[in-house]
């Protein structure tokens, strides 16, 4: 697909959610791109290999989702953007690597893109790879439609690089196999200069004052990133009768469902694209707007459940919920 590597922006494109990702990478300025197959998230590297051919960029398929990562954080470790992908079984894989990269920091911005597969369309789970942030103190980001997909993952890459930390983006299946018309940027010049500054270490240790610098990254990411993002997003009355909080492609059905039952000057929805770590300031001022609260997400309650820890901590601000 040649449109995916045309240099200007500005164009409409009928993208797939993968290649929307795979051009956000590009347009995010991406040098080094790795990968092990598996549906739903094939076409992204493939997409990627493709545009190899004409950009100054390497992509490879790695023998398993662990070296994926490696290799990528080895791009990051000098100075270069750099992406992996997987399916959300492959973050299993990746995990062990992981939750220590995520201790010893980043350097060039590294994004990790987990497809996950609700339904279990082409995979034997539907396995909720979300729970990995939060075990690992990683910023998660959710697009709901190929279009924001593209804008995310190129934003992710200044998030990265703003915390020195690996950001996860995480799709699923109608998602990232669903198409849409996407209104392309520019590409960069991709005039990366690789270099490993052995001045400046990765390591772990001492584990737990890097526990700690985690900690403030993630807390960093809230306070400068996430809480006033334009990926988050409120439609609805001041005071709904109903509030129904969304990420990702749940929110499309939401936004559907309400339009189609006519409900609109009664329910608020509440969309999130940030949604670890939570931001706590908009989650606190919608909270206090509605007592009843419906959420709508992919497979498991991650975001419920969370907010409802969120919810709880802050009773005397934002008063009883019925859920």
């Amino acid at each position: 697909m040649k449109e995916i590597t045309q240099k200007r922006g500005g164009s409409d494109l009928l993208l797939q959610g993968n290649e929307a990702i795979a051009r956000g990478a590009l347009e995010g300025g991406v040098v080094f791109c790795a990968g092990y197959p598996g549906n739903p998230s094939s076409e992204i590297i493939e997409t990627l290999a493709e545009a190899a051919k004409d950009l100054p960029i390497y992509v490879e398929w790695s023998t398993n989702e662990k070296v994926a990562l490696e290799a990528a954080t080895a791009a990051s470790f000098s100075g270069c953007r750099a992406l992996v992908s997987m399916k959300q079984n492959g973050v299993n894989v990746a995990s062990d690597f992981l939750t220590n990269l995520t201790m010893s920091g980043t350097k060039g911005g590294l994004i990790l893109v987990t497809c996950d597969d609700p339904s279990g369309i082409s995979s034997t789970n539907e396995e909720d790879a979300r729970v990995f942030a939060r075990l690992a103190g990683i910023p998660l980001l959710e697009p709901a439609t190929p279009k924001e997909a593209l804008e995310m993952v190129r934003w992710a890459f200044e998030l990265s690089e703003g915390i020195k930390n690996v950001v996860m983006i995480r799709s699923v299946s109608r998602l990232s196999h669903t198409r849409s018309n996407v209104t392309i940027g520019d590409l960069p010049d991709f005039d990366a200069s690789p270099y490993f500054d052995t001045d400046t270490p990765f390591h772990t240790f001492p584990v737990v004052l890097k526990h700690e610098v985690r900690n403030e990254k993630l807390n960093r990411a809230r306070r400068d990133y996430f809480e006033d993002s334009s990926f988050n997003r409120y439609d609805g009355p001041d005071r709904p009768a109903l509030l129904v909080i969304s990420s990702g492609c749940a929110w499309n059905y939401v936004i559907e469902t309400v339009e189609i039952l006519g409900l609109g000057d009664q329910v608020g929805i509440l969309k999130l694209g940030t949604t670890w770590p939570l931001p706590k300031g908009l989650l606190e001022k919608h909270l206090k707007s509605s007592d009843q609260i419906l959420f709508a997400e992919d497979v498991d309650p991650f975001l419920e459940d969370n907010v409802k820890s969120l919810a709880a901590d802050l009773g005397k601000e934002v008063g009883v919920k019925t859920y």
